[in-house]
């Protein structure tokens, strides 16, 4: 085998690997996105959501205002059964709400400032319940199915983020 033959196979070992110890991505080496539902203090589903510190004391993820779609439309989180949303934009365990609406959001011509965004948070415990119910993709009706789990009381066998 030659040295570009031996390169190449290096690498796609290299991302096997790394694929099957994260378990996070599917064959291609896309991160399969996750179905996180939550239920939160106030009604924040219109908020846009960034992510702070595990200590909250700084921001850590925010996104750009032309990042707050999914699928074409506003990212706003899907209304479940019994007070749960169903994140369409990455929330996770460490993120909380801002002032500022979807909507007026994705009008900035750039995000503002991290000091701005810290300034702007409504609740740094926002959430109730959150939890990861696993690849997205897996739910063939996606929204019929996570209510029926909801309705079932079946949440307890995911992972409860908080």
């Amino acid at each position: 085998m030659n040295l570009k033959g031996i390169f190449i196979l290096s690498i796609v070992i290299l991302i096997t690997v790394c694929c099957a110890r994260t378990g996070r991505s599917n064959r291609t080496g896309h991160v399969m996105p996750a179905a996180i539902i939550y239920k939160t203090k106030g009604d924040y589903s219109k908020n846009v959501a960034i992510t702070l510190s595990k200590d909250k004391s700084k921001i850590v993820s925010y996104p750009a205002p032309q990042d707050v779609y999914y699928r074409g439309k506003l990212a706003y989180p899907t209304i479940l059964k019994d007070g749960f949303l169903l994140d369409n934009r990455g929330v996770n365990a460490n993120s909380v709400f801002i002032k500022l609406t979807y909507e007026e959001y994705s009008k900035l011509s750039e995000a503002p400032s991290g000091e701005e965004l810290y300034k702007m948070i409504i609740d740094k415990n926002p959430f109730k319940e959150i939890y990861n119910l696993g690849n997205r993709r897996r739910f063939k009706d996606e929204v019929a199915e996570i209510n029926q789990l909801i309705e079932a009381h079946k949440l307890k066998g995911f992972k409860r983020l908080k």
